[in-house]
């Protein structure tokens, strides 16, 4: 296992809820990671998120890691749910809600 998954691993199973994105919660860097950010505060989730641009080891890792190629990417209980637009899909028929609001209570 590499550094850079080995931290991967560590930061996916230190929170519930973890976003990585490219920004901050509060300075979001690109519209993706934004759209995700405003989802995930609707819902009320308790979250941290990971700058993917303060680290590039981190940046090229999640997606080998997840084997998904974009940013963000939203993980819930160490498993990975999916980008922004996946996390739209499932905000509008409600299944975000209940996977967050799951995660929290348990």
């Amino acid at each position: 296992m590499s550094d850079a998954t080995s931290r991967i691993e560590q930061l996916v199973k230190a929170k519930p809820v973890v976003l990585f994105m490219k920004g901050t919660q509060l300075f979001p860097q690109c519209g993706f990671s934004s759209r995700a950010i405003a989802i995930l505060d609707r819902v009320g989730a308790d979250y941290d998120t990971v700058d993917v641009l303060q680290d590039q080891e981190i940046r090229q890792g999640i997606k080998e890691y997840s084997d998904w190629p974009t940013i963000p990417q939203l993980y819930v209980n160490g498993e990975f749910v999916g980008g922004s637009d996946i996390m739209m899909e499932m905000y509008e028929s409600g299944e975000l809600q209940q996977l967050v609001s799951g995660e929290a209570q348990a």
